[in-house]
């Protein structure tokens, strides 16, 4: 099942990497590598494991952090704002998968629309590093 979940999330950064090379953001030697997908993408048993509903109206937003080739554990805060201001706060959940960790937060889209996120990346070390950007998000049809 650890093969599949990691297997699976992998696909998903890979997927998202030929989308937007930009997916990544550098802080010194730590790589915080980010995506955005729709839930439906994830096979049933995936999102099982990792306590994730399937759902057209449902997205998830996955964070990775990278130093020196390896997966690092920290903490990941953030929220993100539609056009209309409205704020809703993103609450993640750490996935260890040993040689990778992803801190995965699952949020509604009701229709076509851009959001802002600002997320706050804690490091291993405790530095705390501001992560913004805007994604155009789609529900499932």
């Amino acid at each position: 099942m650890r093969y599949l979940l990691a297997l699976s999330l992998s696909f998903f950064m890979a997927l998202t990497a030929h989308a937007d090379v930009k997916r990544k953001q550098s802080y010194g030697a730590l790589d915080v590598h980010y995506n955005i997908f729709n839930s439906t993408f994830l096979q049933p048993e995936t999102a099982r494991a990792v306590g994730l509903n399937r759902s057209k109206n449902q997205a998830v937003l996955n964070v990775s952090m990278v130093k020196d080739a390896k997966g690092q554990k920290g903490a990941v805060t953030g929220s993100f704002k539609n056009l209309l201001g409205q704020t809703e706060k993103l609450t993640f959940k750490e996935i260890d998968e040993g040689d990778a960790v992803y801190y995965l937060a699952q949020f509604a889209i009701t229709g076509q629309e851009i959001l802002r996120f600002e997320l706050q990346i804690t490091d291993s070390d405790g530095k705390t590093h501001s992560l913004k950007f805007n994604q155009e998000v789609f529900p499932d049809l």
